[in-house]
């Protein structure tokens, strides 16, 4: 089985061909392909971890769509004096397909 681990968004997921990742928000259309940087491969047996041998590793994405993230309420409170704060964050995400490892 071939995997590779790339870099995405800041976070490293480990991706084979055919999975969907969900990953922070990349200034790409829908239907748009793109290119993740690989920082390790294995197949099989074999582990490619040398800078040199990455180069040649292209790992290629589809963006299937642009979503948010599930909404997150942050609240702050102080006992006794009267502070409340209350606030909410939905990130902004991006679903990708991956499909080629080469």
């Amino acid at each position: 089985m071939v995997y590779a681990i790339v870099r995405a968004g800041g976070h490293q997921e480990k991706v084979s061909v055919g999975d969907l990742i969900t990953v922070d928000r990349l200034q790409a259309a829908p239907g748009s392909s793109i290119e993740l940087p690989a920082l390790l491969l294995v197949d099989g047996e074999k582990v490619t971890s040398a800078a040199a041998d990455l180069a040649k590793v292209t790992v290629t994405a589809e963006v299937v769509e642009n979503l948010r993230g599930e909404k997150i309420v942050i609240q702050k409170y102080k006992n006794k004096t009267g502070y409340k704060k209350r606030q909410g964050f939905r990130a902004a995400l991006t679903k990708v397909k991956v499909t080629s490892i080469a």
